[in-house]
């Protein structure tokens, strides 16, 4: 799949664990794990806020396009 989710890099900068992230977001840490392997299909736009703004960042430091072969 050519979107490539940097999830765990961001957390890992901001030091925050996936159980205190799912949390402050309002998701089960079984969906965030889904995002954060890349196996989502998608991720509401109202999600993708929620976890920028705990993790201060842009969703572009999140999600990352990565053009096939």
């Amino acid at each position: 799949m050519p979107i490539i989710v940097n999830l765990d890099v961001m957390m890992a900068k901001r030091k925050i664990s996936s159980g205190d992230l799912a949390s402050r977001v309002g998701i089960t840490p079984a969906n965030l794990s889904i995002l954060k392997t890349g196996k989502a299909k998608a991720v509401r736009f109202s999600t993708l806020e929620r976890i920028c703004n705990e993790l201060d960042c842009q969703p572009g430091d999140i999600l990352e396009y990565r053009k096939g072969d």
